[in-house]
């Protein structure tokens, strides 16, 4: 399954900036929301390689900071 993952909102904590609309996709076999998933280990690693951030130290890695849609 491939999903889009999007930030819903601005945010700054812990040094770390996410904006609104920064994007990545996440490919997994689940058909659940990578987020809620595995600790949405896959989410973490996606923001970490496109944007060089640690969306979980700037605790955005929820559902109140990110919009998830299936796209493939």
């Amino acid at each position: 399954m491939l999903y889009r993952v999007t930030v819903k909102q601005n945010k700054l904590n812990a040094g770390i900036r996410i904006e609104r609309g920064m994007s990545v996709d996440v490919v997994t076999n689940s058909i659940t929301n990578p987020v809620t998933t595995n600790g949405g280990q896959p989410v973490a690693d996606a923001f970490m390689r496109i944007y060089g951030i640690d969306i979980r130290k700037a605790e955005a890695l929820n559902m109140v900071y990110l919009d998830v849609q299936r796209i493939g």
